[in-house]
């Protein structure tokens, strides 16, 4: 009897064993194809060039016509100078968490996408859009984040921009911290002057040697801001977030 239980539990063993390695050899095939077909979007849409002294430098360097033909719920693009963050922005119509596991193309994608909720709207009128993007190990999405918890960078890197079909958009970062991982939009209402106030607060509550401010840019209850938010390894309870104030 007891032979026969460990055979049996041997053979568990065995598929267990050639499950974790199928899905491990499925995670990686699946990550280099959709890199593969994201980068041959984004040879499409994006200006690579630099724009001669004839072009207006507010151009919108990104052909989101033809983006539109992949996807309709994109609407955006962000780009932080010196990461690997140059993205499309997307917003589902029916499902707040549906670019969590699914790519710029709505293909189903562990990595998911940069991504808003609903509760945002999509002209960055809101006093804080929260946009959202996974910390992938290899530095895409938003894992490039992270080289603000160094001063040095914090210090000489201050702006991102965000492009929509008519408008290109500036933000000045004024905060960099690790956050806790309550959902900001519902716990601090973005018509209430008050709790923009709070939530301005709370950034300097946050406590931490990575974190990092800018206390000579101007911010108030008026502004309009950016949260760009990721996650920490290691830290379910924690977020790590970048702020930026728009800047005319």
């Amino acid at each position: 009897m007891k032979k026969k239980r460990d055979k049996i539990f041997f053979w568990i063993c065995i598929i267990i064993c050639i499950l974790c390695v199928g899905y491990i050899g499925y995670y990686y095939i699946q990550k280099a194809e959709s890199k593969k077909e994201f980068k041959e979007v984004k040879k499409k849409v994006v200006k690579e060039e630099k724009p001669t002294e004839k072009e207006e430098k507010d151009e919108i360097p990104i052909d989101f016509a033809e983006l539109k033909k992949v996807n309709d719920e994109i609407y955006a693009w962000i780009q932080v100078p010196d990461t690997n963050i140059d993205y499309p922005i997307l917003q589902s119509e029916t499902d707040d968490a549906f670019y969590l596991n699914h790519a710029f193309d709505k293909k189903y994608d562990v990595f998911g996408a940069v991504f808003t909720e609903k509760i945002n709207k999509k002209d960055f009128t809101d006093f804080n859009t929260v946009v959202y993007g996974h910390n992938i190990k290899d530095g895409s999405f938003f894992q490039n984040l992270h080289k603000f918890e160094e001063e040095e960078f914090f210090n000489s890197h201050d702006t991102f921009t965000i492009y929509t079909e008519t408008e290109k958009k500036t933000y000045k970062i004024f905060a960099a911290v690790e956050y806790s991982n309550k959902h900001i939009l519902y716990n601090y209402d973005n018509q209430n002057p008050e709790e923009q106030k709070a939530f301005l607060q709370s950034l300097k509550e946050s406590r931490s040697m990575k974190n990092h401010y800018r206390d000579d840019v101007t911010v108030d209850e008026n502004s309009k801001i950016v949260t760009l938010s990721t996650c920490i390894r290691g830290e379910p309870k924690k977020r790590y977030i970048v702020v930026g104030v728009e800047i005319e």
